[in-house]
């Protein structure tokens, strides 16, 4: 299984809009950051796990050039805002989404034009516009077309030739999913986890897990906090990812090597 790191940055991005720090201003390609997002291989399948603002830019770095399903960890903007980049996987037939049904419900409302109007109905959608909206999807004029699949916490499905269990883990106050895909986990937008669901990671050979900074945060993980969790895990290597803009990558890794270390844009991984 190959996974490619399309994003690793926070919901800002790096180098921050109008920020003059060391780690903005460095000549570190490793420190500039898209918002967090990966790329799953294996053997004919090609999924992707969130679809941030800059997905298409990251997708064609990394030569994205089909896939046959997208997993959304929550609805937050920097992992969704990008969708409507997917109408060009969608010109046969519709691109499965998966998420929560919270997950669902909010990308189906922001982006009600990507959804059939039978799946999804709308009353402010009148017939003669409901025809227009049909006849445009039947042609497939530029519009997405998604079929939607809510996910349950710790429910077991497949895509192709992955087999993936959804993980849910405290954003804040908000729950969102963590994905495990075999010997591999990605968690991020983290901030509680729980007992349950660190036994559900244990025996990963590769974590990834949202760590942002190294003070503490409401809604996410300290470096800190994250390497306990790694530790815990018993992973063989955890990759930090939803990096802010106040620790630089050699920083990172200087601290939290040999078990933890920072994943960067692009990054490839054999699992």
């Amino acid at each position: 299984m190959r996974i490619t790191f399309l994003g690793t940055g926070t919901s800002h991005g790096i180098p921050v809009l109008g920020c003059s720090c060391p780690v903005c201003t460095s000549s570190d390609e490793h420190d500039r950051r898209y918002r967090s997002s990966i790329m799953v291989e294996e053997k004919n399948t090609v999924i992707v796990i969130d679809t941030g603002y800059e997905f298409r830019l990251s997708a064609l770095r990394a030569g994205l050039t089909r896939l046959d399903a997208v997993l959304y960890t929550h609805s937050h903007s920097d992992h969704l805002m990008g969708l409507d980049d997917l109408r060009v996987f969608t010109r046969e037939h519709s691109l499965p989404i998966y998420g929560s049904g919270r997950t669902i419900e909010h990308i189906s409302k922001v982006f009600d034009y990507a959804f059939s109007t039978h799946d999804w109905p709308h009353e402010h959608v009148d017939k003669e516009e409901e025809e227009a909206i049909r006849e445009l999807k039947k042609h497939n004029y530029g519009l997405p077309l998604l079929s939607a699949n809510v996910i349950e916490p710790y429910q077991e499905f497949e895509v192709g030739d992955l087999g993936i269990k959804a993980l849910p883990v405290m954003h804040g106050m908000m729950e969102v999913f963590g994905y495990r895909i075999g010997d591999f986990a990605y968690v991020t937008d983290v901030s509680q986890m729980s007992s349950r669901t660190l036994e559900e990671i244990k025996g990963v050979k590769v974590l990834v897990l949202g760590a942002l900074r190294e003070r503490q945060h409401p809604t996410h993980f300290t470096f800190k906090e994250a390497y306990e969790v790694a530790r815990e895990s018993g992973c063989s290597v955890c990759y930090f990812t939803h990096i802010s803009h106040e620790t630089s990558y050699a920083e990172i890794n200087k601290r939290y090597a040999p078990l933890c270390l920072s994943a960067y844009d692009n990054m490839v991984l054999e699992v």
